[in-house]
């Protein structure tokens, strides 16, 4: 009898036909498991493993393998997006630079959020601020127990929100999305108000395209079907093909299916599957990981993350 193997995922136009089960993975039956808020499946994966195949934040992955975590990422990112924007001030705000922000208050969900990793690791490179200049404020706990977040960084007191507090004038920026900010009114502008033509200045001399959500795999199920890490490869990437071509006939329209077909003039393909295809980014989220002090040591790319493409080359040549 064939197992089958738990499985969480986001919504994605890309894995449509993976969970419609019009696209399988051979040789193996999922079983999906709906997770309302998708950051406590990362929290979950990082903490206890409870599934088989898990979509998990990249950073948060870096940090539970780091810690030990029996997991191993597959290179198949799950979204793409640049960072340069997402980092707001209100609009009536002094700051006029992310220069600006040294010596201020900035909240984030968790210090370890994969967006805010990427923006202060862009902020760093690109303007010269220092994240270690700011003091971050969190309201959640990080996905990997036991981390001791940096100094500069404390937790929201009890009963106060990072939107409220940044309505009361008690931080100075915050990242976008948080319930409540207020933000219906244009109440909050980017920090970095350039950010579109920035982002494709900074690609096109990085070659980094951020990437967000990695599927990791149990390392005792990799271990027990030795075939799985390239069915997984082949089946999302089929999946990702047949949508990417709905997506380019006009099939699919909403506000995501635009960005990827917008983001497709400066990137080409606008999601990448491959370690090769995916290494500066992978490299880029490590240095600023380890940079930002998410994880003890720099970690060699082939070490944490498996392209089972590159094992069955190697093997193929050696026949």
């Amino acid at each position: 009898m064939t197992e089958k193997l738990s499985i969480v995922l986001g919504r994605h136009g890309q894995v449509a036909d993976l969970r419609a089960g019009t696209v399988k993975v051979e040789g193996h039956a999922l079983d999906f498991i709906e997770i309302v808020r998708m950051p406590d499946a990362y929290r979950a994966m990082a903490r206890s493993q409870p599934y088989d195949i898990c979509e998990m934040a990249p950073t948060s992955y870096l940090m539970a393998r780091a810690a030990g975590a029996p997991i191993t990422a597959l290179p198949l990112p799950m979204t793409r997006r640049f960072r340069h924007a997402g980092l707001q001030r209100p609009v009536l705000s002094a700051l006029r630079s992310p220069r600006d922000l040294a010596g201020r208050r900035v909240g984030v969900r968790a210090y370890s959020v994969t967006a805010a990793v990427w923006t202060r690791g862009i902020l760093a490179d690109e303007y010269g601020l220092d994240p270690d200049s700011i003091a971050w404020f969190t309201e959640e706990d990080e996905n990997v127990e036991g981390f001791v977040p940096p100094g500069n960084v404390q937790r929201v007191a009890s009963g106060s929100t990072l939107a409220g507090m940044l309505r009361a004038g008690e931080i100075d920026a915050a990242f976008a999305g948080l319930a409540g900010a207020g933000n219906e009114a244009g109440e909050l502008v980017d920090i970095v108000p350039d950010a579109k033509a920035r982002e494709r200045d900074w690609f096109l001399k990085t070659g980094i395209y951020p990437l967000h959500g990695v599927i990791v795999v149990r390392n005792d199920v990799l271990e027990r079907h030795p075939l799985l890490a390239s069915a997984l490869f082949d089946a999302f990437s089929a999946a990702k093909e047949n949508y990417l071509a709905r997506v380019r006939s006009g099939a699919a329209a909403d506000a995501e299916d635009k960005r990827y077909l917008a983001l497709a003039e400066l990137v080409g393909d606008p999601l990448p599957y491959g370690l090769e295809e995916n290494a500066r980014s992978f490299e880029a989220l490590v240095r600023y990981a380890h940079r930002q002090k998410l994880i003890p040591a720099l970690l060699r790319l082939d070490t944490v993350v498996h392209d089972p493409r590159v094992r069955n080359a190697v093997e193929r040549s050696r026949a």
